[in-house]
């Protein structure tokens, strides 16, 4: 999907309807000649719902509809009967959409399962019709109530993609590579910074017709937690993430350096993101030989989960998989 297809944030208007009027009227049959009230009540204004469908994964489809209204009740008639509800708007959204308040940003609401339906803004209840308030005072009441008006907000639609494992690393770190190699993804792949601008998922097929799914998100660099690069706007899709895979190029000058640098970007952001399990992973290891290897082994604490890998060589790939599927599980 290309860049412009890609939508992960949106603001729409929202207006839930408004509850019908309840209705004054008094029966009137041949041979009743005080019938007395009948008047029934309104209907339920058309509320605003948000339900998950697992065949979305962005937002694309609400560009063009910001403007979003629900029903009004109809108002009640005689004979106690009660007037039509609002017909109510659903808007199907990705699984991992939260809804926020777009002024506080105070979070509203969130899917995450298929099918799953929450009532982002209720509609109004309709009015009481003039039968509620026949009293021995007053058998022949003349009012009724009116409906309750509908709620109107500006709400925030964020993304944040359900995967099972997230990509870490800093631009051109081999993040796309892997993802192409493990999965059936397709996500551009060149030898400059940023070539990834947005996320990525590949399913990653295990043994046993095992599964889980990957994530590749843009490039992480230096202050990406007060939004520099791509920083802010992607970060919060790795909050779903149940493990984080740092990647780091073996080519790189200071491997523990740059793994202590995505961490302190992720600290700064979100401390809970470093609470998940996490694995890091020195990526394009055919360039280094034995020595090389061991010490930049050697470098890494030993507290540290490390696997070397080669994506365009297939090295370590199914130990690397094993290892996840640990973790995983």
């Amino acid at each position: 999907m290309s860049t412009t297809n890609f939508i992960d944030h949106i603001r729409i208007d929202c207006k839930s309807g408004s509850g019908g009027p309840g209705s004054v009227h008094f029966r009137r049959e041949k041979y009743v000649p005080r019938g007395g009230p009948d008047g029934g009540d309104g209907g339920r204004g058309g509320h605003i719902i948000l339900r998950g469908n697992d065949q979305l994964w962005t937002l694309l489809h609400l560009r063009y509809k910001r403007h979003i209204k629900a029903e009004h009740g109809e108002s009640g008639g005689g004979s106690r009967s009660t007037g039509a509800d609002g017909e109510d708007v659903v808007i199907e959204v990705p699984l991992g959409t939260v809804a926020k308040d777009a002024e506080t940003e105070k979070m509203l609401l969130e899917i995450t399962s298929h099918g799953q339906e929450e009532i982002l803004l209720e509609g109004g209840k309709g009015g009481l019709g003039n039968a509620h308030f026949k009293s021995p005072v007053n058998q022949t009441p003349r009012y009724a109530q009116p409906g309750i008006p509908g709620k109107e907000a500006r709400i925030l639609l964020e993304l944040k993609l359900l995967a099972d494992v997230g990509l870490v690393g800093f631009p051109n770190a081999g993040k796309s590579t892997l993802l192409s190699v493990l999965s059936a993804a397709k996500p551009k792949i060149a030898n400059y910074p940023f070539t990834t601008l947005t996320p990525n998922l590949g399913m990653v097929f295990y043994r046993d017709s095992r599964s889980f799914v990957m994530a590749d998100i843009p490039g992480i660099i230096e202050g990406a937690h007060a939004g520099k690069g791509l920083g802010l706007r992607f970060l919060r899709h790795i909050e779903r993430n149940s493990l984080l895979l740092f990647l780091v190029p073996g080519d790189s000058d200071q491997v523990l350096v740059e793994y202590r640098t995505l961490l302190k970007e992720l600290e700064k952001y979100s401390p809970e993101l470093l609470d998940k399990p996490r694995l890091l992973v020195i990526s394009k290891s055919d360039l280094l030989d034995e020595e090389l290897k061991n010490w930049i082994e050697a470098e890494i604490p030993s507290d540290i989960n490390c696997h070397f890998i080669s994506s365009v060589a297939h090295q370590g790939l199914d130990e690397l998989k094993d290892k996840i599927w640990g973790l995983l599980k």
